[in-house]
């Protein structure tokens, strides 16, 4: 019984968890703005999630070489990262697009603040429950 009333709350967690990460890579991106040669990163929030939740199972990733390099270990607290796609080219190799960077910051900030209302009000519901109100 106690199950089913966390279920919910476990997977909210892992999103607050995920978007917690994505900020700071964000966040990273933007202060490196400026930085020649500097590659902006990103992780795809919607398989990161699943991957935590454990509702979709992972293809296994052989290596063929032991020169090989990951760029994230796959798991809830560390999703795999990637490399964003250039939009703009520029002379010092920077593949930051600061207004893209900027729109998905205050994008996934929203999508925090929500997430955190959420639990919010999952918690007093419970609350509410329990105390019989």
């Amino acid at each position: 019984m106690l199950e089913q009333m966390t279920a919910r709350l476990d997977f909210q967690a892992n999103a607050l968890v995920l978007r917690s990460q994505r900020q700071q890579v964000i966040a990273s991106n933007i202060a490196n703005a400026d930085t020649p040669g500097y590659v902006g990163r990103d992780f795809d929030f919607a398989k990161a999630l699943q991957a935590a939740s454990g509702s979709t199972a992972r293809p296994a990733v052989s290596v063929t070489s032991a020169q090989h390099m990951r760029l994230g270990a796959a798991g809830a607290g560390n999703p795999d990262m990637a490399y964003t796609v250039q939009t703009q080219p520029s002379q010092d190799g920077n593949s930051v697009d600061l207004d893209r960077e900027r729109a998905n910051f205050v994008d996934n900030s929203i999508r925090y603040e929500s997430t955190l209302r959420f639990i919010n009000g999952h918690v007093k519901t419970m609350l509410s429950a329990i105390t019989g109100q």
